[in-house]
């Protein structure tokens, strides 16, 4: 958005004939917190557009908790009138709602700068934003005050300053109760990002409620919109992989409430998508996503078990393991194969599932050119291929089965030895894939061995 500097001219002058006896009746704010930032655009067209914000009424009447009126003074400094004043003219700024999005949305665009982030903190426009959240009811104004903290979210010293100001974690995390898509994607992705920051703890005790993590998960199984399935299960991913201290307050809760299930259920609508006719771009990242949290989930004491054991969410790996056409979910493939990895280290068993399945086995074999760069995924890859082809060695064979097997690793014949000689130039080897390279290549001369037998 292009941004221009208005004229404020004219409401200086106002503000010298009406007003500035008034304005001198509060307290000046700090000397160093006045214009010692150097922004792109002139200070001063800033701080209207935050005066701009402030609510329509803030009543000063004797109910009022001292934090409030320590709020509203703030607020009267920056929209030039004194306590009394404002009794007189409880509307305040006559600001309709077009012009208060107009300006909002200027503002939400100037914060995704930090000299611009911290000069609208330095100006209370943190103050002005907890003001609006508390008396409004547009959406609008929510999704755009929460798309502004957003912003300065994305800086650390304003992210810091979020969780100081007293209340507006508070308020934040209250967003959460609200029936917007648009405001929750918002919300989403300002909670991760002051999850993610050093502050994460202070949010976390906020969040650690039952009430407020069941409302969480109620989002993330029950809304059908594929950015706030992406947003929402986002945040959950960044639960797992945050600090430990934010985990041990919010992981074992969700547990409780189910979120591994709600996972693989996720997982399922995902997949089931995949396997129609409503394959969109725009899920594919949902899918990815899901997976890591379910890949992160497998490998955390506590949480493993239960998706370990989990034949339903070995089959939905399969599935997405056999597809023919990888390419627009290569990342979710390789996720795909690291996680059976998993699965099939604590259960042990789950290889019955793909008893001589040569579609899978093909479709692993697949997997190896999108793992070029992953050395992880490529020794899960060599893992679970070893395992199978052990599997596959067990069970009864002819000479038709021993045939469309070899014909499969015949076919791929130059993909294999390329990985082998990667492999083996690979300035460090990972012992245990190197045995399941060894075991693989045993089953290979095995097999054929059988093969040529049986002829």
């Amino acid at each position: 958005m292009s941004i221009q500097s208005e004229s404020v001219a004219e409401e200086e002058e106002v503000e010298e004939e009406t007003g500035f006896n008034q304005l001198a009746q509060n307290p000046p704010a700090p000397a160093d917190e006045l214009f010692d930032i150097s922004t792109t655009v002139d200070p001063s067209y800033v701080i209207s557009l935050i005066r701009k914000l402030l609510p329509p009424t803030m009543n000063n009447n004797a109910t009022a908790s001292s934090d409030d009126k320590i709020l509203e003074n703030k607020c009267h400094i920056m929209d030039g009138s004194s306590s009394n004043d404002h009794e007189n003219n409880a509307t305040g700024p006559s600001v309709g709602i077009d012009s208060w999005e107009e300006h909002g949305c200027i503002l939400w665009d100037l914060a995704t700068s930090r000299t611009h982030a911290e000069f609208m903190v330095q100006n209370l426009v943190l103050e002005v934003i907890l003001a609006t959240l508390m008396v409004s009811q547009s959406p609008r104004v929510t999704e755009i005050s929460l798309g502004i903290i957003g912003n300065l979210a994305c800086h650390e010293l304003s992210r810091k300053q979020i969780a100081n100001v007293k209340g507006l974690i508070e308020i934040i995390v209250d967003q959460l109760f609200v029936d917007d898509t648009p405001c929750l994607c918002e919300e989403f992705r300002l909670l991760t990002l002051c999850l993610q920051g050093s502050e994460g703890v202070t949010w976390a005790h906020v969040l650690h409620s039952e009430n407020v993590l069941s409302r969480i998960l109620w989002i993330v199984e029950n809304t059908l919109n594929p950015q706030l399935i992406e947003k929402s299960v986002g945040f959950l991913l960044a639960i797992l992989e945050t600090e430990d201290d934010v985990r041990a307050l919010l992981l074992p809760h969700l547990v409780k409430l189910g979120l591994p299930n709600i996972l693989v259920n996720l997982l399922a609508f995902e997949i089931g998508k995949l396997e129609g006719d409503e394959r969109l771009s725009e899920r594919y990242c949902v899918l990815d996503t899901i997976l890591r949290a379910i890949e992160v989930l497998t490998v955390i004491d506590g949480c493993a078990q239960e998706l370990c054991s989990s034949r339903k969410l070995f089959s939905l790996l399969g599935t997405l393991i056999k597809l023919t056409d990888k390419t627009e979910v290569a990342n979710s493939c390789v996720t795909a194969a690291v996680l059976i990895a998993n699965l099939l280290s604590d259960s042990e068993d789950l290889i019955i599932e793909i008893n001589q399945d040569l579609v899978f086995l093909r479709g692993l074999l697949d997997i190896f050119p999108f793992a070029s760069d992953d050395i992880e995924a490529r020794n899960a890859l060599w893992d679970v291929i070893s395992r199978f082809l052990a599997q596959f060695q067990q069970g009864e064979m002819n000479a038709i089965s021993l045939y469309k097997y070899i014909s499969i690793l015949a076919s791929k014949s130059d993909l294999i030895e390329e990985e082998l000689l990667d492999h083996q130039l690979a300035s460090s080897n990972n012992d245990k894939t190197t045995s399941a390279i060894r075991t693989a290549a045993v089953s290979f001369r095995t097999l054929i061995n059988k093969l040529f037998s049986l002829d």
